[in-house]
């Protein structure tokens, strides 16, 4: 078995959080099963592993019995507040895991697909004589025209300076630590911001020179909400995640005469928003998706500029001190990620 040696020492760790939208309690329950039987038919499966945790707020008895069936191992169920956010339900669920078994810690999310090998390459790098401590996935959106879009907005990866083959930047649900990098580091509360703690502890391990290995093979598929509205609810996020990301990438980035645009309301999150809307236009047919050609590039490269409108339309709300009637939080609890089964 390819890494036998690793996968022994390794913890894998599953959040439900993007299971909680949407009103069928059914469907979310099915969404878990059919990826936890993904994972199972890894060519890594998850009989390898030192460990298995799943976070969840109030999981029933009987899909906890057949997780565990379709995993062929125990596995362990860690209930959590049903106010507990993404990130601090990782947190939670990184505690979880036996610290005398596990020296490496992966995350994975249960509204991603991964590919049969995902586990297999994430975990090669590792067996290195001198292995990396995180190794980095590659995830995108479907390979359809809106998917490739979205993909060259929410998951560009940036290469770093720290060293060849690492990148920047690292997504929550495609990643593996060495255990006492994330025990020392962890995710960090950031009040009133959906999805840009991961951005924000890669910048911090890069301050720390940390590398993070990039493994392109390592790839998972990423839902996308399950209706129009929610997508655009997402990108309204999104676009308000960066009024507090932008300080951060303002101390990492800018020289000491730019600091100012890290207090400037609307206009430093609009800028790095223009920045990002740039990059994401040159990225397209360059992020290992099926190349498009012809009026399917071209429509991949409106809704590119379409998507990042509302974002900055959401970044300009934020940036003015508005607020959604619920916040945040109550946006993202929302959101419904399980009704598509690719595959199902």
């Amino acid at each position: 078995m390819p890494h036998e040696s690793i996968a022994a020492r390794t913890a894998l760790v599953l959040e439900t959080n993007n299971l909680r939208g949407g009103a069928d309690a059914g469907a979310a329950a099915a969404s878990l099963l059919h990826v936890v039987g993904l994972l199972s038919r890894q060519t890594v499966p998850l009989t390898a592993l030192a460990q298995v945790v799943i976070t969840h707020d109030g999981l029933d008895e009987e899909t906890r019995a057949a997780a565990a069936r379709l995993a062929g191992r125990a596995i362990d169920f860690v209930r959590i507040d049903a106010g507990t956010g993404y990130y601090s339900a990782k947190n939670d669920g990184f505690a979880a895991t036996d610290a005398a078994r596990c020296d490496y810690v992966c995350f994975a999310d249960t509204d991603c697909v991964p590919a049969p090998d995902w586990l297999a390459q994430l975990l090669a790098p590792l067996d290195s004589a001198t292995p990396p401590a995180v190794v980095a996935g590659r995830t995108s959106y479907a390979a359809t025209v809106a998917g490739a879009a979205l993909t060259t907005i929410d998951f560009m990866y940036f290469p770093s300076p720290l060293q060849a083959g690492a990148t920047r930047n690292f997504y929550a649900n495609n990643v593996v630590f060495r255990r006492e990098v994330f025990a020392h580091h962890s995710y960090q509360s950031l009040d009133g911001v959906y999805r840009a703690h991961c951005q924000v502890l890669g910048l911090r391990l890069q301050e720390a020179g940390v590398a993070l290995h990039y493994a392109a093979a390592a790839h998972t598929e990423h839902k996308l909400p399950d209706t129009r509205a929610e997508l655009f609810k997402l990108r309204w996020l999104r676009g308000q995640d960066t009024q507090g990301l932008t300080p951060h990438l303002v101390r990492a980035y800018l020289p000491a005469g730019m600091q100012w645009l890290a207090h400037s309301g609307p206009v430093g999150p609009l800028c790095v928003l223009v920045s990002r809307l740039w990059f994401s236009l040159r990225s397209l047919n360059r992020q290992d998706l099926p190349p498009l050609r012809g009026w399917r590039r071209l429509s991949a490269l409106a809704l590119i500029a379409a998507f990042s409108a509302v974002d900055m339309l959401g970044a300009l709300f934020r940036g003015l001190g508005l607020r959604t009637a619920g916040g945040i939080d109550a946006d993202a609890r929302a959101l419904s990620y399980h009704q598509r089964q690719p595959g199902a």
